[in-house]
């Protein structure tokens, strides 16, 4: 056992050499050494320790690769502290019920002040597109749109 520890250990010197952290040091020697054993399964090694060793030295030079493609960001000790923001579940209720109340009231309007103020507050679309497509003033859309914010708030404050 000890001639495993001492190639172990070469290994691990090898890598720290070329700039491995001491603390990741282990991790890629144990995984150089399972790929070493598969690979000898399946053909012959004259020196497993040198396998060994170019094995380390290569995945610490693919973790180096990693690490500049995506470095790791330490985001400190306390992961309690990232807030949570998925709602409550008696919030989401109350925004489902909301919504549900909300198209209640849009069903309320007439057709024609519903598709103006969706075609204005869902759409996007200018006033004056509404005018030109509904064939009124752009004045007379701006005071549907108003007329229909107005009612629609005053729908859901009743509720």
């Amino acid at each position: 056992m000890s001639g495993l520890k001492q190639m172990l250990d070469k290994a691990r010197r090898a890598i720290l050499r070329k700039g491995v952290a001491p603390q990741d040091a282990d991790d890629l020697v144990q995984e150089a050494f399972l790929r070493v054993e598969a690979f000898e399964r399946t053909q012959t090694v004259k020196s497993q320790e040198a396998l060994l060793i170019k094995a380390a030295v290569n995945l610490s030079f693919d973790a180096a690769r990693r690490r500049k493609v995506t470095p790791f960001v330490d985001i400190g000790e306390d992961l309690g502290a990232a807030p949570d923001r998925t709602p409550l579940p008696d919030e989401i209720l109350r925004a489902q019920d909301r919504l549900k109340r909300a198209a209640q009231g849009l069903e309320q309007l007439p057709e024609k002040t519903r598709r103006i103020l969706l075609s204005r507050r869902l759409d996007g679309r200018s006033f004056k597109d509404i005018a030109a497509a509904e064939g009124m003033s752009v004045a007379a859309v701006e005071k549907q749109v108003a007329r229909a914010t107005l009612e629609l708030t005053k729908w859901m404050d009743e509720w």
